[in-house]
């Protein structure tokens, strides 16, 4: 059986809990899916991965340095 690659969160993806931008997938393994912010996520990927579930944490983006551009390219 293939895996289908990881499709990547955006800023679209909202936390089923609160609203807020999602970081954190988990794929359960009945089908279907849990967006989750990082505060969220934190609360639950522990239980939902002990249940199977496949967990995408992106929420290391949080503390990556924001890239803009130079000021005369704005």
């Amino acid at each position: 059986m293939e895996l289908s690659p990881v499709k990547p969160l955006t800023a679209l993806d909202r936390c089923d809990r609160c609203g807020a931008q999602a970081y954190i997938r988990a794929t359960l393994p009945v089908g279907g899916e849990l967006l989750f912010c990082a505060h969220h996520g934190r609360q639950h990927v522990a239980v939902l991965r002990e249940k199977g579930a496949e967990i995408l944490d992106e929420s290391a983006r949080l503390s990556e340095p924001k890239v803009t551009a130079p000021s005369d390219d704005r």
